[in-house]
C-alpha cells in the first residue's frame, strides 16, 4: 500500500479506469498539477478485460447526431461531450501516441495488435509525460466536504486535497476489477440522489438444455425475434453466441434492458432465424435442392452446407427425424418441420445474469444533477464526474468507452480550467 503525503494539487482525480486516464491527462496536459488515485495495484484493470482482451476502443460513426441517437434518449447529454473529443478525436489521440488502429464491422475501432494492453501502455504513457502523480493501491476512507465543497480526502494512508476533484470510480459491473459501487456512496453523501443501479449489456439465462451442447458457438447475421407471451415485441439482426448458461453476444447484450423489462410481465421467448435472408418458402427450396445432392446420404450427414458442425446434432435431435434415415425418404412434412426449425429456433429466457458478467452499469449520477458543458456537479461546486459513473450507456460497439473518453476528456479540461 502507498503512503500518501498531505500535499495539495489543482485536480484530483479518483478512479484510474478510461475515463480517470483520459480526466487526469487532459487536466496535465493544461499545466495543472494532477493527482490520480486507484484503489487497485495497477491502472485500467477493466480496461484489460474489454473486447475480449482486444479493446473496442470507439464506434467510428462519423454523424455525430446518429452517434448521439445509440444512447437513447439520455445520448442528448453526450452531445457538447461528443463535439468536443468524439471519435474521430479518441482515435487521433491514441495514434498521435503510435498506436495503430483498424475498423471492423460496425464502425467499431481495435488496435492493430488486438491487445488491450497496448491501449493501457498509451495511456500510462501520457500519464508519466504529463507528470501526474500516479497513486495505486489508494483507499478512500472519507471525503471531507464543508458549504459544498470538497476540503480534502482522507484516506487509509494518509490525506490528499486538491482544488477540483473528478469522480470516475465506474459502475458495479465487473466487480473483481474494483467497481464496487464506492462513487455512488460517496455522491449519496455529498447530497446527490441515491441511483437505482441495474446490470446493462448482460447476457440470458435460457432454460432448454440442449444449449449447453452448443457453448461457445457463435452465429453471424441471424436475426432473434423476442416474444412476450406470444406477441413480438422487437427483432435484432446481427451476431450472437451460445454459452453454457444461455445466449451472449452483441445482440443479445444489446437487448437485454429491454429483455429485463418484459420478464416483469410474463414469459420471454427468443426465437433465432438462422437464415433471415431467405423466407419459409425459398428456404424450402434450398432445402429440396441440398437434399437432392446428398439424396443417399443420411440426414444426420446431409447439413453441411447449411449449418455449422455444432449445431447440426441439435437440430437433427430437435426436428425429431430420424438421423439414420436417408434423405430422399424424408417426407414433405418432415421437411417443413426442418425448415421451420431453421427459421425459428426457440428458447425461454429465465433471466438476466448479474454484475458479475454485464459489461456496464444502468443508472449512476443522475444527468439534471450533471452540467452536460462541463461535467460539473450542479451540487458540490468543486467535483465533476466522468464514464460509467454517469447515469448514460449505449449498446456494445464502442459506444461506452467513447462515453468515458469523452466525459473524461470534459471533466478533465474543466476542472482544470475552473475559476474557484
Amino acid at each position: 500500500m502507498m503512503m500518501v503525503r498531505e500535499e495539495n494539487y489543482d485536480v484530483v482525480v479518483v478512479g484510474g479506469g478510461p475515463a480517470g486516464m483520459m480526466a487526469a491527462t487532459q487536466a496535465a496536459m493544461l499545466g495543472k498539477k494532477v493527482a490520480l488515485l486507484e484503489k487497485n495495484e495497477k491502472l485500467g484493470k477493466k480496461l484489460f478485460l474489454t473486447g475480449k482482451g482486444r479493446c473496442n476502443i470507439t464506434n467510428a460513426e462519423p454523424d455525430l447526431r446518429q452517434l448521439v441517437e445509440n444512447y437513447g434518449p439520455e445520448g442528448r447529454f453526450l452531445f457538447h461531450a461528443f463535439s468536443v473529443f468524439g471519435s474521430k478525436e479518441v482515435m487521433a489521440f491514441f495514434e498521435k501516441a503510435g498506436l495503430k488502429l483498424k475498423t471492423e464491422r460496425g464502425q467499431r475501432v481495435f488496435p492493430q495488435s488486438d491487445r488491450s494492453s497496448d491501449v493501457v501502455r498509451i495511456l500510462t504513457g501520457y500519464l508519466e509525460r504529463n507528470k501526474v502523480s500516479v497513486m495505486t493501491g489508494v483507499e478512500i476512507v472519507k471525503i471531507v466536504s464543508q458549504n459544498r465543497r470538497i476540503k480534502k480526502l482522507i484516506l487509509r494512508n494518509g490525506e490528499i486535497s486538491g482544488e477540483n476533484y473528478i469522480l470516475c470510480t465506474g459502475g458495479l459491473a465487473y466487480p473483481l476489477t474494483g467497481s464496487t459501487g464506492d462513487g455512488y456512496a460517496w455522491a449519496e453523501r455529498l447530497g446527490h440522489q441515491k441511483p437505482e443501479l441495474r446490470p446493462a449489456l448482460v447476457p440470458l439465462k435460457t432454460k432448454e438444455p440442449w444449449v449447453k451442447d452448443l457453448q461457445g458457438l457463435g452465429l453471424k447475421n441471424v436475426e432473434a425475434n423476442v416474444f412476450l407471451g406470444n406477441k413480438k415485441q422487437f427483432s435484432i439482426f446481427g451476431e450472437c453466441l451460445f454459452t453454457h448458461f444461455g445466449l451472449s453476444g452483441p445482440i443479445i447484450l444489446d437487448m437485454s434492458r429491454q429483455v429485463g423489462e418484459l420478464l416483469k410481465k410474463g414469459e420471454v421467448r427468443i426465437s433465432i432465424d438462422l437464415k433471415p435472408a431467405l423466407d419459409l418458402s425459398k428456404f424450402d427450396k434450398r432445402l429440396q435442392k441440398d437434399f437432392q445432392k446428398y439424396q443417399n446420404k443420411e440426414f444426420k450427414n446431409s447439413l453441411d452446407d447449411l449449418l455449422p458442425q455444432k449445431l447440426i446434432p441439435v437440430i437433427v435431435k430437435l426436428s425429431g427425424i430420424v438421423p439414420e434415415k436417408k434423405v430422399n425418404i424424408i417426407t414433405k412434412e418432415e421437411r417443413a418441420i426442418l425448415a421451420k426449425l431453421f427459421k425459428n429456433l426457440e428458447m425461454t429466457v429465465s433471466g438476466l445474469l448479474g454484475f458479475d458478467q454485464a459489461l456496464v452499469t444502468e443508472g449512476g449520477i443522475a444527468l439534471k444533477e450533471i452540467d452536460h458543458k462541463t461535467m460539473k456537479s450542479k451540487i458540490v461546486e468543486n467535483l465533476y464526474f466522468a464514464g460509467e459513473i454517469i447515469d448514460v450507456h449505449g449498446p456494445s460497439g464502442g459506444f461506452n468507452l467513447q462515453i468515458c473518453w469523452s466525459t473524461g476528456c470534459l471533466a478533465g479540461r474543466s476542472a482544470a480550467l475552473a475559476k474557484n
